[in-house]
């Protein structure tokens, strides 16, 4: 019974709530409501501070929570061992991407490779994702930013340029490129504060001198995408984010090294968990045969290049 209640409480602790943690768990939000004040009526102390809809650890339910994440991570470890005893052919990786375009790849690999392990995938910013990791509610993250820290373990896996689009009505619509200069004063639809995109786009105009006119944030891509396609301004894209419209162009910035990245990242110290281990192997797999592929098409230039001085 106690370890039912504590991850009851683990859940509110870690969705900041009790619909989400009866959301996360799949159980009724009056059983997790229950299980948690069973809890704390048992051992007469108070978990979380009420505030409507949302709740604050206590200075207890702090320290209980270090206690369950640890829990959480014996648990998934117990699992991982009974799943090599049985074959890897069954289990749950759970993964928490900042958006699908740079996980999609490495799930469709994995899933070849492993195709009894269930997926399951959580979207949300680079420090919501970072954050499920800590928390053992993600088994990987794949983030597109991650500052060094020894908790983690983290592979960089791509780079991206960012660029700016507008609408067909624009009067850039016609050109493929601009230079930063001529954002100064523009009008644009940028991502909420703390989007990587946003941070890599700000300090290139920072370092270019250049002051730009932000008339809307938007915590979505989508609703930037539909903001532009309205005329409401210039957005701003990683170029593997940005979908064709054919109300939209994609303009590149000529003049400024602007970029946004994807890592890889685990715990450090469940690098070498079974079921991690299985999906950093296929991401260093992936990498591996793009490299072969960059030195095959470079090599083929150079021979390309050598024909032309001969002839």
């Amino acid at each position: 019974m106690l370890y039912t209640q504590l991850r009851s409480f683990h859940a509110v602790a870690r969705e900041g709530g009790f619909t989400a943690a009866a959301r996360a768990l799949g159980i009724g939000q009056p059983t997790v409501t229950s299980q948690v004040k069973a809890l704390e009526d048992f051992f007469q102390v108070e978990l979380f501070h009420r505030r409507g809809r949302r709740v604050e650890l206590t200075d207890t339910g702090k320290a209980l929570f270090a206690l369950s994440q640890r829990l959480t991570a014996a648990e998934a470890e117990a699992r991982d061992m009974l799943n090599a005893v049985g074959g890897f052919h069954s289990g749950e990786l759970k993964v928490a991407a900042v958006g699908p375009y740079h996980v999609t790849e490495m799930l469709s690999a994995f899933n070849e490779r492993h195709p009894g392990i269930k997926l399951s995938v959580t979207v949300g910013n680079s420090h919501e994702s970072l954050q499920r990791v800590l928390d053992y509610s993600a088994d990987v993250g794949v983030l597109a930013h991650v500052e060094e820290d020894p908790r983690f373990h983290a592979i960089p896996y791509s780079r991206h340029p960012v660029m700016v689009f507008v609408n067909t009505d624009h009067p850039w619509a016609n050109r493929r490129a601009v230079r930063i200069k001529e954002l100064e004063g523009q009008r644009l639809v940028l991502r909420e504060v703390g989007s990587t995109t946003r941070l890599a786009f700000e300090a290139a105009l920072k370092a270019a001198g250049v002051t730009i006119k932000p008339v809307m944030e938007i915590g979505s891509r989508e609703a930037i995408w539909m903001a532009v396609q309205r005329g409401i301004g210039i957005g701003v894209v990683s170029e593997i984010e940005f979908v064709p419209h054919r109300r939209l162009r994609v303009i590149e910035v000529l003049d400024a090294e602007i970029y946004t990245y994807a890592h890889v990242v685990c715990l450090a110290e469940r690098h070498e968990s079974r079921i991690i281990r299985a999906f950093l192997d296929v991401v260093d797999d992936l990498l591996a045969a793009r490299t072969s592929l960059g030195d095959a098409t470079a090599g083929a230039s150079r021979q390309r290049a050598e024909r032309g001085r001969r002839g």
